[in-house]
């Protein structure tokens, strides 16, 4: 196919950290709004040494789970504090595969965790809310340092 081998992809690959981010922040919204909207459905994979340990009930969790989520993926969808909001993403999916185990649900966040890392170690890219806040630091910049 001539799209392969005229260079077009290679154009193209400065747009795949915004894919990337962008698609992640839309899995992690998606997965928040189902527990804020079908909480009932997500309490089984709450464990239930947590419950019983903090006196939470397995609800509360969900939903506050899916606040997390919805917030942060938000912060991800924007590009608002990327690399910090990536981390806290990477490391929450993690958590969650370390908590389901070696499961289809746990071998899923695996993959979410590490699509994150990726976002995470990319960091803001030209799409981002961060990108835009940098160039508007950078034009109010003095051309010449004060010495005063």
């Amino acid at each position: 196919m001539e799209i392969f081998h005229d260079g077009a992809i290679e154009k193209m690959k400065k747009f795949a950290p915004i894919i990337l981010r962008i698609g992640m922040s839309l899995v992690v919204l998606w997965f928040g709004t189902q527990q804020i909207l079908n909480t009932e459905m997500w309490t089984s994979l709450i464990p239930t040494w947590l419950t019983s340990m903090s006196g939470i009930d397995a609800s509360l969790w969900v939903q506050f789970n899916g606040a997390f989520e919805i917030v942060f993926g938000l912060c991800l969808l924007l590009g608002y504090f990327t690399r910090v909001t990536a981390f806290l993403l990477a490391f929450h999916m993690l958590d969650i595969t370390l908590t389901v185990g070696y499961t289809s649900v746990g071998v899923r966040d695996f993959g979410i965790s590490m699509a994150m890392l990726a976002v995470f170690l990319n960091g803001m890219d030209a799409w981002s809310f961060d990108m835009l806040m940098k160039k508007e630091e950078e034009e109010n910049l003095p051309a010449y340092p004060d010495l005063s």
